[in-house]
Parts: C-alpha cells; structure tokens; sequence
C-alpha cells in the first residue's frame, strides 16, 4: 500500500517506521522536508520518502493525518484531493478544538466531503505505535467511523505494525468518543504517573 503522513512528529514517525517495515510505501508530506525529524525517518528505511504535503497526498492512495487539529483541517482545506482517498484521522482534539468544528474528523470530513475517513492511531502513545508488543501479548488499537472501506484499512495496518486487534468504537458519532478514550490513557500515564508504558488491552471472559 502506499501510505502518505502528514506530519513527522512522534505519532507519525512511529507510524512510518512500522508501516515500512511491514511492507508498504511510505511518503512523508511534510512543510519542510530538511528538517531533522524528516532526515531521521529517511534513513531508517530506503521505503520511506518526503515530498511536499500536497504531493505525498497525491501519489497516495491512504492518507495519516498527525498533526494538531487546526493543522490538519487546514491540510483538508488546503488539499481538496483527500476527497478521493482514504483517511486516517490520528489526531486528538482533548486540549484544543479546531474551532469551528469539534474535532478534526469533523472538519475534514466537512471541508473534502471525502466519505472515507477512520479515526485511528489516537488512544495510545507513540511508544506503544513502535512497539505494540508487552512480552507475548499483542496490546489493542481502536477506531471510529462510518466508513467500513476505510476502517478495513485501519484495521489492516494496525496489525500489519503488531496490534493484536483493532476494535470498531461505532460509526462517526464515535469518534469524539475515541477521543475522550485517548484521554483516558493520557491522564493515566502522565497526570496520574504511571509512565508511558501502559497500554490497553481487551480481555473476555
């Protein structure tokens, strides 16, 4: 698959290096492709390229948006070619609403019109994206949407990367929801102080 991210942050290149190293192309769109965090992800992987956001978003048939919130729905506006991709919502709204709207999966999905977006990549911290393994156990991942295309997608490179599972939160009315969850691990590990290695895991009974 080839996979555009936009953003070359923690969560992205987390994502980059996993993705490569499970086989798919991986485009970096970034605002500045010399900058240290993209250099970084080009050496690791000869499948890992950088472009211009607008071109990484073209040549790609999946798009990761891991930036801020008012980021990535700037993207959106700024990239009316999304509406005929798949993408991948890994941002979080928690401290700061891409005003007007409520979340950035919201306002993407508002200013593309593009119908294949997934919330995903959000609940959890970059460490656990590098590395979803706790000894034997595959740790979760979770997503939210309306679209079962691009959640087919999303479950795909969740455990393409090592997730054990990627459960269904629901249609686009969940995707708040998924949000408040992320907040869930973050009060855990950071406020609460249980570090940034804990991680989710459903179990049935």
């Amino acid at each position: 698959m080839k996979i555009a991210i936009i953003g070359a942050g923690n969560v992205g290149g987390a994502l980059a290096k996993g993705f490569a190293d499970a086989g798919h192309t991986v485009i970096i769109g970034a605002r500045d492709v010399n900058s240290d965090d993209v250099k970084s992800l080009l050496a690791q992987s000869p499948a890992i390229s950088a472009t211009s956001i607008s071109e990484a978003i073209n040549l790609a048939e999946t798009v990761v948006i891991s930036t801020p919130p008012d980021a990535a729905v700037k993207i959106a506006q700024d990239n009316p070619a999304l509406k005929y991709k798949t993408v991948i919502d890994a941002t979080n709204s928690v401290f700061r609403n891409p005003e007007p709207y409520k979340t950035a999966f919201e306002g993407i999905k508002a200013v593309t019109g593009c119908e294949n977006v997934v919330k995903c990549f959000n609940t959890t911290g970059f460490e656990n994206m590098a590395n979803p393994r706790y000894g034997d156990i595959g740790i979760d991942m979770f997503m939210a949407g309306s679209s079962a295309e691009a959640k087919s997608v999303a479950r795909k490179l969740s455990l393409d990367i090592g997730f054990e599972e990627c459960y269904d939160f629901g249609g686009d009315d969940k995707a708040a929801l998924l949000e408040q969850f992320a907040m869930s691990w973050i009060n855990l590990a950071i406020m609460q102080k249980h570090g940034r290695g804990i991680a989710f895991k459903l179990i049935r009974r």
